[in-house]
């Protein structure tokens, strides 16, 4: 298997447009060692398409800068006049850095779409913004997602059809998170709301365990993540009061449904004791000093084992 990290970054990027924090001031600036990261979202393949050029690649989620990332990896640039490489998207949560951009792909294509059924129904419903999604039968087809089942990644028009772009099959699982802020108080929270992929082959193969978003950790999340050779984890806060020491916001990590980095109860004192083989840090805030590279926070992260995730990254596995 093959992935591309199309972006490393937390909603709003790196540097955030509103942000003058000392990340995003001493980025634009050119004073501090870090460089720009686009919103997260990682593209997978199985890697037996003979190449870049064969290959078809599932996107997960769809951030707003959909576009910018697809111009920034060839191999998802279109090898006709109307196709793309992209065989499927697939939403880990209904946050709108995780789906707005299938707003942006709506150009007179199918789309195959997996997310769960609660976040379905949160990009859907009284969204009238969705028909721009359904000027013709087939622009998009909705693939739910049922929490423990292991299924097929399909590039085909239906979730039975035969056309399985490699065979990749992924399991979902339930991540402790959040609702979205636009649906906070619609609707009742629940397992769908935010969850995390296991990824492999058909068969015999490699395991990529996916998960951008975690407010806790919990016995059953570190039994998921055991089974990985791959894990991208949470990395968006370093520490709780992350926001208010850096002078943006009074929000906890907590609060915003995401596990500090460190700390003897942070994640990274998880993360470095699990046995898979790489271990990396996606959806980083614009203030967590992991984003610096000469930072002692960086320095702990790596001491661990851990890698910081970065745009145009390549996995192999």
């Amino acid at each position: 298997m093959r992935l591309r990290v199309l972006g490393s970054a937390a909603g709003g990027g790196f540097p955030q447009w509103n942000c003058g924090c000392a990340n995003c001031d001493g980025v634009r600036r050119g004073s501090i060692r870090a460089t720009a990261r686009r919103q997260e979202s990682v593209a997978i393949c199985s890697g037996a398409g003979g190449g870049e050029e064969g290959e078809r690649w599932f996107v997960l989620n769809v951030s707003p800068e959909i576009r910018a990332q697809v111009e920034s990896f060839s191999g998802l640039w279109p090898k006709g006049r109307r196709q793309s490489p992209m065989a499927g998207l697939v939403l880990t949560n209904g946050d709108l850095d995780h789906c707005l951009g299938l707003l942006s792909l709506r150009e007179s294509f199918p789309l195959n779409v997996y997310a769960t059924a609660e976040v379905w129904r949160g990009f859907t419903e009284a969204n009238v913004l969705f028909r721009t999604l359904e000027r013709f039968p087939g622009q998009i087809t909705w693939h739910p997602i049922e929490l423990g089942r292991e299924q097929r990644l399909s590039a085909g028009t239906s979730p039975s059809s035969n056309d399985d772009a490699g065979d990749l099959r992924m399991t979902a699982f339930a991540v402790t998170g959040k609702r979205p802020i636009h649906l906070e108080n619609v609707g009742t929270p629940g397992p769908e709301d935010n969850i995390g992929l296991l990824i492999r082959p058909v068969g015999p193969g490699p395991v990529v365990a996916y998960v951008p978003a975690a407010a806790r950790w919990t016995a059953e999340l570190e039994a998921q993540l055991s089974q990985a050779d791959t894990v991208f984890f949470d990395g968006t806060f370093w520490s709780s009061a992350e926001m208010s020491t850096s002078g943006v916001g009074d929000k906890r990590a907590e609060d915003m449904a995401h596990l500090p980095i460190g700390g003897p109860e942070g994640s990274l004192e998880r993360i470095k004791r699990l046995p898979a083989r790489r271990k990396i840090f996606i959806h980083i805030n614009n203030t967590n000093p992991i984003l610096r590279e000469d930072s002692a926070e960086r320095a702990q992260v790596q001491a661990a084992g851990v890698e910081v995730a970065h745009d145009d990254m390549d996995v192999t596995l």
